[in-house]
């Protein structure tokens, strides 16, 4: 059922204000280009080779006992805005005017967590460090953090909101580079890498209708609330980021074997994967890049935040109708909304979707348009229809007792589901029209 009203429509902005890494995020510029997702696991597959060997692979001579570890840890009075910028602001629901209106967004103030998170700096950090600055990985890294633009702001405002050090959020850095549609080999998805059994633990819809793990606020969302679980389970969070990795019980499995809960000592186990042993000194390595980019020498040009509006749509609605009626296109409509699987709202309920902003008002009278009664026009008298409004293929066929295949091979159509009002079909044969 539509909701009409002025509520029926709202702003949201997934990132607001210049509120990211100082030294390159405070800057505007263009996309990066996209990385080989291929290489999006470099710092935690060991199957991923290079010259020389594998690229995720700490060196044999480092496998020794672990060295004296040296240490940063976030004290209570070093703020994120002291590190990165601009304190966050919240992101703003506002009803139906299209711009922001002028003037600052009020700062949410928040608590902050009750543990910091220590950012070590030993071997294994370093050799991420270094991993990180070398070759085509310099690159990868910059592309990485300009993605986060998009995205960081609204990460930060959800950790805030969960109590959560704000450093959490370079996990999403190393999971997929800050990319929302990376699909790993073994299936996890989005942001956070979220297989679906755990995605689906944590609120997300996962079914042939809609895959919320693409979504990246509703994804945040479930990623908080698991790194917070772990940690309440583990009390660290060098062992909730493991765990995020391996599975809660193969960081209780190493943890019986060796008698520590010290994930520093846990990496010499043989109980967990070289992936996780090197998951937890990447993301140190790359809170400190992010903390500090312009020391390692990266210099990063930030993607525009990701703004839109919602508009909440019937159930069924289908994309390609609402940018034919809206003036949209279909392909901003499907990049905003890329957990709809099947381009169009899922047919149990009503939905948010996400639009372009400044489009809000047109979605919604396309939505209006297309729920108005229709009148069944006249049979065609030279085998021709005119298309109308909610007008599809299959539904033309029926109407003149042909299969819409007939009509999309008399038409040439290569995709029937795009037809658009005012075009005129041909419903006869070309032998029969003549």
């Amino acid at each position: 059922m539509l909701i009409a009203g002025p509520m029926a429509t709202s702003i949201r902005t997934l990132l607001t204000g210049s509120i990211l890494m100082a030294g390159f995020l405070a800057l505007a510029g263009t996309a990066a280009a996209e990385p080989d997702p291929g290489l999006l696991a470099m710092a935690v597959d060991p199957a991923v080779q290079e010259p020389g060997g594998p690229i995720g692979t700490v060196p044999a001579s480092w496998a020794g006992p672990s060295p004296a570890v040296t240490e940063t840890v976030w004290t209570p009075d070093a703020t994120w805005s002291e590190v990165f910028g601009q304190p966050v602001q919240s992101p703003t629901t506002r009803p139906v005017s299209f711009t922001p209106g002028p003037g600052p967004i009020p700062v949410r103030v928040q608590a902050r967590p009750a543990t910091a998170y220590r950012i070590h700096v030993n071997e294994h950090v370093r050799f991420f460090l270094d991993r990180f600055q070398t070759g085509y990985r310099r690159a990868l890294v910059e592309s990485w953090l300009a993605r986060s633009g998009r995205y960081l702001p609204m990460i930060l405002d959800v950790f805030q909101q969960k109590g959560l050090p704000e450093e959490l959020v370079f996990t999403a850095m190393i999971e997929s580079g800050f990319n929302p549609t990376a699909v790993s080999s073994a299936g996890a998805k989005g942001l956070w890498q979220f297989m679906a059994p755990t995605a689906r633990l944590y609120g997300l819809r996962v079914d042939r209708w809609l895959d919320e793990r693409l979504d990246p606020e509703k994804s945040t969302v479930a990623a908080a609330n698991y790194l917070r679980d772990l940690y309440t389970q583990f009390g660290s969070w060098d062992l909730a980021q493991a765990a995020y990795n391996a599975g809660d019980f193969k960081v209780q499995q190493a943890i019986q074997r060796t008698g520590s809960r010290d994930f520093w000592a846990l990496r010499r186990s043989p109980v967990l994967l070289d992936e996780t042993k090197n998951f937890v000194p990447a993301i140190h390595a790359a809170t400190l890049i992010g903390r500090q980019p312009e020391r390692y020498g990266f210099t990063v040009v930030p993607e525009e935040p990701v703004r839109y509006e919602q508009v909440t749509v019937p159930k069924g609605s289908r994309l390609v109708r609402l940018a034919a009626l809206s003036g949209v296109a279909v392909d901003d409509l499907e990049s905003l909304n890329p957990e709809l699987r099947q381009k169009q709202a899922p047919p149990d309920t009503a939905y948010d979707l996400k639009v372009p902003i400044g489009t809000g008002a047109s979605v919604l009278a396309a939505v209006e348009l297309d729920m108005a009664p229709r009148k069944a026009p006249p049979a065609p008298r030279t085998g021709v229809h005119v298309v109308r409004s909610g007008d599809t293929v299959w539904r033309i066929a029926r109407q003149y007792g042909i299969t819409a295949k007939q009509v999309a091979q008399w038409n040439g159509l290569e995709r029937p589901d795009r037809i658009f009002p005012g075009e005129r079909l041909r419903i006869t044969s070309v032998a029969l029209a003549s």
